[in-house]
């Protein structure tokens, strides 16, 4: 029995590596340079979608999978409102992969405000705001915004992604440098080579990597621009602010927080990074954060002082040339802030099931990483087949986890990642760790 078992798991081994090869390989052919062709010999490679590298590498992964005999964890159909609890095929489970910390998704308040919206002004604004787009809650929902964030304005786009392509990549640009955290958020990357500034990058929540960095380039350039993101999806840990902020007043630069995932979250009031350090909103220039998480919407905002907004109002491209969101979204935003700020003690109920999570899994010797324990706790596994094993596993067995896999982290970094919401309870943590901590 035991040599069958050391075969299996030497034959899952060697398939893991065979595909990592073939990954990397797929990769590396896309960096070589192209000579010059004929009409006549250009490869099919070039002109057919599945021959592009990218849906190579997905059949590579889901070959790979199948002969693992691993089921993929991905695109998952929820059947109803995903908070601490969801349906998927009919079945409850236990849920630790959505962004619904403070259980507003559903909230009875949250869907009569959208409900109001949709009778008052239909599911589209049908044009852009600056033409005929205009309604009145985007106004109010920018106002509390501002108001929340105790700064001048704020403007609200459609996405959250184009939020940062769009912002970055029209205030920045080739006479400028962006210097930004190694594990920011694509949408940051994007915008900022978008823009055509020189980007630089940081290792992770070091502030003498960043100083060094300042150092070495400030004088070289117009206007820099740092980039932080208030909590980081990947490791739930955060950056310091206080640095932060007396590192961009010395060197002259602009300040970016990313607050996706720490609005409504950090603080005692969830009013974010600014209030775990105490520092004055006005100290940071670019507040950005999502309307998916906390507020229970879609869709991003900037908020900051007037001259930052207006510009963005009139001119940035993701504002100027999108469609307004959707009075609904705008309102179940609004209603959520209010919730949010009448009722802290969600906020306060999610940091102690956080820390209950994070404790608990230390006292099991889980390897948490870097996670400060506030909403997102990672538990390394150090193996992509080990990660998707038991995230299957766990799923089988009523518990929805995701996992995260090379090449979005490295080998030894494959993880599962816990999304913790108010509404989870001790008992569930406890059902959860028991069984992961028998499966590792």
């Amino acid at each position: 029995m035991a040599v069958n078992k050391l075969t299996s798991d030497l034959k899952k081994k060697l398939i893991q590596q065979s595909l990592q090869r073939q990954m990397k390989k797929v990769d590396a052919d896309t960096k070589k340079p192209i000579r010059s062709l004929g009409q006549a010999e250009i490869p099919e490679k070039f002109y057919r979608f599945d021959q592009h590298p990218g849906c190579i590498q997905m059949n590579i992964m889901n070959k790979g999978a199948e002969q693992l005999g691993v089921e993929s964890p991905f695109f998952r159909v929820h059947e109803g409102v995903a908070g601490a609890l969801s349906v998927i095929d009919g079945n409850e489970i236990i849920n630790f992969a959505s962004y619904n910390y403070l259980g507003l998704t559903g909230h009875p308040k949250v869907n009569k405000a959208a409900k109001k919206a949709v009778d008052q002004y239909g599911t589209s604004v049908s044009a852009s705001r600056i033409v005929s787009g205009e309604r009145p809650v985007h106004q109010q929902l920018e106002q509390a915004l501002a108001d929340f964030y105790d700064v001048d304005d704020a403007v609200v786009f459609v996405s959250g992604h184009a939020t940062n392509v769009s912002t970055i990549g029209y205030l920045f640009g080739p006479k400028d440098l962006i210097i930004h955290d190694e594990f920011i958020h694509n949408s940051s990357i994007v915008g900022s080579q978008l823009s055509g500034a020189k980007r630089l990058s940081f290792s992770h929540n070091d502030m003498a990597s960043l100083e060094q960095l300042l150092k070495d380039n400030r004088q070289q350039f117009e206007r820099v621009l740092i980039i932080v993101e208030g909590l980081y999806s990947m490791d739930g840990d955060f950056p310091d602010l206080i640095k932060l902020v007396e590192l961009k007043k010395r060197y002259k630069t602009f300040l970016m927080v990313d607050e996706a995932h720490s609005f409504g979250v950090l603080g005692d009031t969830g009013k974010g990074l600014r209030e775990e350090f105490n520092v004055a909103s006005t100290d940071v220039d670019i507040w950005m954060g999502t309307l998916s998480k906390t507020l229970s919407g879609c869709g991003g905002y900037i908020a900051g002082e007037s001259a930052l907004v207006e510009n963005l109002r009139h001119l940035a491209p993701g504002f100027l040339y999108s469609v307004g969101i959707p009075a609904p979204v705008a309102a179940a935003a609004t209603a959520s802030l209010e919730i949010i700020k009448a009722e802290p003690e969600r906020i306060q109920k999610l940091h102690q099931i956080s820390e209950y999570f994070i404790t608990s899994a230390q006292q099991l010797g889980l390897d948490i990483g870097k996670s400060q324990g506030t909403a997102i706790i990672p538990v390394i596994l150090g193996s992509s087949l080990k990660a998707a094993s038991i995230s299957s596993e766990l799923f089988k067995q009523g518990i929805n986890v995701q996992p995260i896999l090379y090449p979005a982290v490295p080998e030894k970094s494959a993880r599962l990642r816990f999304f913790l919401c108010c509404d989870h309870t001790e008992q569930q943590v406890d059902q959860t760790l028991e069984l992961l901590s028998k499966l590792i």
